[in-house]
């Protein structure tokens, strides 16, 4: 059969110049070239918004509104082209409701299966529930004491939505005359009106009685006839008492507590019905944390302990909160310059948790004149959390939120369902410690139950379908997660891996799947199980187009599209394609000239020595062993270990939280450790991630790194600019003044199409320069402000010579290889490795203090051979005046170039958490039981 191809003809989205490709259809292909080259905007927003688009075309026009509109790409023409499925990394679901589980569809079958064959017990003493009889009912019934009044709901609408009126009407034909509607009772003899969009509860009133002897005819008749009404549930509504729900289902005879019908819903926790009702399902609750109101307790009050907002004034003798504190003080004996730590438990719940409402006599002396109030104290958290339910003002709710702290609800403990669904177990194990488990041991779990042939009878459909879902995310290196682990708490490489391990589950066939960059996160030895996984995709029948850096991918391709051979202006243009062996063939590729080792990154010809070292002991954070860990100072050192292993709960958890609170006093709680020793030797802490430097088209690299000010300064101080009296701000684009006002200094203006996606036009007062025609006639060496924000930085920095402030800022955005970004590009332009690149030049910009320690996570995302190349000299840069950079990273090119490396392990998840070895690369590589050392060994040669 001939080969088939997807032919691309005159691609110009974004930087693309004209691009005319042919890419072959069904084959794993690697779209690949320098940060910012065009590859993304040739995968995404090119080949995947048109077939997305074409797909979206062909519905119908009303199920086309709910959709939103898709914009056409700017190509000439795609041929060939399959329905196309994005799994990039942003698309990830970021709702605290969303877990690893829900995502992948194994909790729903999880709950079917605890439905199905899970075995109830009462939630209070644990014993096994069974079905009641009416008789069992009556003999309970009759056990309340004597003259006990009851009414005998029959339960016939429960939680539904809906106007209900037919089950009113047949209810009053049948006699009945009471009818109890979420709560309130009607007579049915009268018109009742019910809201259609609430969930209403409807309980029909069968019988009322009072408790005496004799009368267990008539209960067990009225019993009967609830039983028939209300498909075997009835409710007992004991006047000025609780009600007793009975079932003929499940009930506990001992505890008598009777258990709804177990349904799917009953397991999920984002159902009312299953949901914890503290904490609504979500496992946590937000509540003021005595850690972070009292950070100092080596500090007594007067020395400022207490820094909650609201309570800072308690230093000031005059104020009202030190009134009250004085009072306290007064009437507990206790004196408010001791030190915090130092006050015995009585005073310090006192202060905490309040008085028990019992008043103490509080002299205060205010504007309004003095007087002596009795004054019942409730306790700081109370207090606050007051305060912050009461304030309307959104500034002061969110500098209340940096004093609280994420808790796990007091009533499920975290396990996020109501006790009742809690005690339903398959396997003597409940649903949320089944999900609980390392996705390893959850298969294990389920291949040793024992289940009676009944259970097996219902249940293998599920387990199948488990069990080849277990499987997919234990193919794709994700057998250390959790099922109930959240996915907001994923890095971008594992959602995205999961969304494939669910894709494969989905068994589609000619479809084009577009990933970006799965390799992410991964330690070279489960790169094998990711390329298995797409090379299985591919023999499905699908077309795989994959945007990635990462040598084994481009070995295992059928297919190369190397996109360069700049970036930016200087990108978008196809340089080679073809397979491996072509591509390093071809002198122009610089793709081609890493893979076959033309140009390498050369290893450090000394390994530089630590100046001295910061210590953490007993880090326990999620999976960590209780291990003390040091690292080096003032040299470059690589926290290294296979996925899972632990290497962010160390870094990011423990050592960035804990250097933050004493370095930067960020209200921040490290996570679980005793202590961190070595502190002294450092005086700031920063972390560099690749999150957007600004969130708006305002916010760009100018101003970001600051040169903008620097440069509206240098226009005020033009002979121009004084004669007619302009300071600097007449030259910003965010304030009245300079700006042009008709597009608010945007230099655009959206204009929104009701059908149609939003069309974004250029202002047509100032042509989308920003400015009014004053400030543009400013000038400084024959260039206005517009003008230099348009330039590039290879531009600026010829342009700026001999101005050295802005030179020197401009000159290391050149150096960390952003020469072709514009100075006025707007942030949501900038991709993630280009981001960080900016934060990394704004650091190098500064005067360095030799004291500072930088913290980055997988620095190598979305970066290039030839960018990584840059990168390793910036972080060795960084290093060089004794500062101290720890790099989270799987990347063997940056791991060989480091002077030291920990690697954690052994293995993901429980497995993991220890560190299995320490040194230079060189002795790691020597280790036999670190699989990074194993890996090593080769770049080192």
């Amino acid at each position: 059969m001939a080969k088939q191809y997807i032919k691309i003809r005159g691609a110009n989205e974004h930087n693309l110049k004209n691009v005319s490709v042919d890419i072959p259809r069904n084959e794993l292909v690697v779209l690949t070239g320098l940060s910012g080259s065009g590859k993304s905007s040739l995968a995404f927003d090119t080949i995947y918004a048109e077939g997305q688009r074409r797909y979206m075309e062909s519905l119908s026009s009303y199920a086309r509104q709910f959709l939103g509109q898709m914009e056409k790409p700017d190509v000439e023409n795609i041929e060939g082209l399959s329905p196309a499925i994005s799994i990039d990394q942003k698309s990830t679901n970021r709702n605290p409701r969303s877990t690893v589980g829900t995502v992948t569809e194994i909790y729903d079958y999880l709950r079917l299966l605890y439905a199905r064959v899970g075995i109830p017990h009462c939630p209070k003493c644990g014993r096994e529930i069974r079905k009641q009889t009416v008789d069992q009912m009556v003999d309970q019934i009759m056990e309340l004491p004597e003259r006990t009044k009851i009414q005998l709901l029959a339960p016939v609408v429960r939680g539904r939505k809906g106007e209900h009126a037919k089950v009113l009407e047949n209810s009053r034909k049948s006699g009945y005359v009471r009818v109890r509607i979420d709560g309130n009772l009607y007579e049915l003899s009268e018109e009742i009106k019910l809201d259609k969009n609430i969930k209403h509860n409807i309980e029909v009133v069968v019988d009322r009685l009072a408790i005496r002897e004799g009368i267990e005819k008539r209960l067990t008749d009225s019993i009967e006839t609830v039983m028939e009404l209300a498909d075997g549930l009835m409710i007992v509504d004991v006047i000025d008492g609780n009600p007793i729900n009975f079932s003929q289902s499940f009930s506990c005879p001992d505890c008598g507590i009777s258990i709804d019908e177990v349904e799917p819903r009953s397991f999920s926790f984002n159902n009312p019905f299953g949901a914890c009702p503290d904490c609504f399902g979500l496992g946590y609750k937000m509540e003021f944390d005595e850690d972070l109101m009292i950070p100092d307790k080596s500090l007594s009050i007067d020395e400022g302990a207490i820094t909650v907002l609201g309570w800072q004034s308690c230093t000031d003798k005059g104020s009202y909160t030190r009134a009250v504190l004085d009072a306290l003080a007064k009437e507990y004996h206790f004196k408010l310059n001791t030190p915090f730590e130092d006050y015995p438990k009585e005073v310090h719940d006192i202060l905490i948790h309040g008085t028990n409402g019992k008043e103490v006599k509080v002299y205060y002396k205010g504007q309004r004149g003095e007087g002596i109030y009795d004054v019942a104290f409730e306790g700081l958290v109370q207090n606050v959390a007051r305060r912050y339910r009461e304030t309307y003002s959104e500034s002061s709710k969110a500098e209340y939120e940096t004093f609280m702290r994420i808790t796990p609800c007091p009533a499920c403990g975290g396990m996020r369902l109501k006790k009742e669904s809690l005690a339903v177990t398959v396997g003597d194990k409940n649903i949320y410690e089944a999900t609980n488990m390392s996705i390893v041991r959850f298969r294990e779990f389920f291949d040793q139950m024992n289940l009676t042939p009944m259970q097996r009878a219902i249940g293998d459909q599920i387990l199948k379908e488990i069990r080849a879902r277990v499987s997919f995310l234990i193919d794709v290196g994700l057998d250390y997660l959790t099922l109930s682990r959240a996915t907001g708490t994923l890095s971008g490489g594992e959602a995205q891996r999961i969304r494939l391990a669910t894709q494969i589950g989905s068994g589609l066939v000619g479809v084009a799947y577009i990933l970006d960059e799965p390799s992410i996160g991964l330690h070279q030895r489960d790169n094998d199980k990711l390329l298995k996984t797409l090379l299985h995709l591919r023999d499905l029948g699908n077309s795989v187009i994959v945007v990635e850096h990462d040598e084994d991918t481009m070995m295992a391709a059928d297919y190369i599209v190397d996109i360069g051979p700049g970036a930016g202006e200087h990108g978008g243009n196809v340089v080679a394609v073809g397979t491996a062996k072509q591509i390093m063939k071809n002198k122009n590729s610089v793709t081609g000239a890493y893979l076959s080792g033309r140009i390498k990154i050369p290893v450090p010809k000394e390994r530089r020595e630590p100046t001295g070292y910061l210590t953490v002991k007993g880090a326990q954070e999620n999976n960590l062993k209780n291990i003390d860990v040091s690292f080096p100072l003032g040299v470059m050192t690589c926290v290294t270990g296979v996925s899972g292993s632990g290497k962010s709960s160390l870094v990011n958890e423990i050592l960035y939280k804990a250097l933050a609170k004493k370095l930067n006093r960020a209200r921040t709680v490290p996570g679980k450790h005793k202590s961190l020793e070595g502190v002294d030797q450092l005086d700031k802490i920063i972390a560099i991630d690749q999150s957007p430097i600004g969130r708006t088209p305002r916010s760009n690299p100018a101003t970001y790194t600051g040169v903008f000010d620097l440069i509206r300064d240098l226009f005020a101080s033009t002979p121009d600019a004084k004669a007619k009296g302009y300071s600097k701000g007449r030259f910003s684009f965010n304030v009245k003044g300079g700006r042009c006002e008709a597009c608010n200094g945007d230099g655009i203006i959206k204009i929104e199409m009701h059908f149609l996606p939003d069309v974004y036009v250029p202002c047509e007062v100032c042509n989308g320069k920003r400015y009014n025609r004053e400030t543009l006639d400013v000038k400084y060496k024959g260039k206005n402000i517009y003008d230099v924000l348009d330039m590039t930085v290879e531009e600026a920095v010829k342009f700026f010579e001999n101005v050295p402030s802005i030179s020197r800022k401009i000159s290391t955005l050149n150096d960390v290889g952003l020469s072709y970004i514009r100075l006025g590009q707007p942030s949501t332009e900038l991709s993630g490795g280009e981001a960080q690149r900016i934060k990394l030049a704004t650091e190098l910009s500064k005067r360095g203090t030799g004291k500072t320690i930088y913290i980055l996570d997988e620095p190598t995302t979305g970066l290039h051979f030839a960018d990584v190349h840059k990168l390793i000299e910036i972080l060795r840069k960084l290093s060089e005046g004794g500062n101290t950079v720890v790099v989270i990273e799987h990347n063997l090119e940056v791991i060989k170039t480091a002077d030291y490396i920990i690697d954690i392990g052994p293995e993901g998840g429980d497995k993991g958490g220890t560190v299995i070895a320490k040194g230079t690369p060189e002795d790691v590589a020597l280790c036999p039981d670190s699989y990074t050392g194993h890996y090593i060994k080769k770049y080192l040669e």
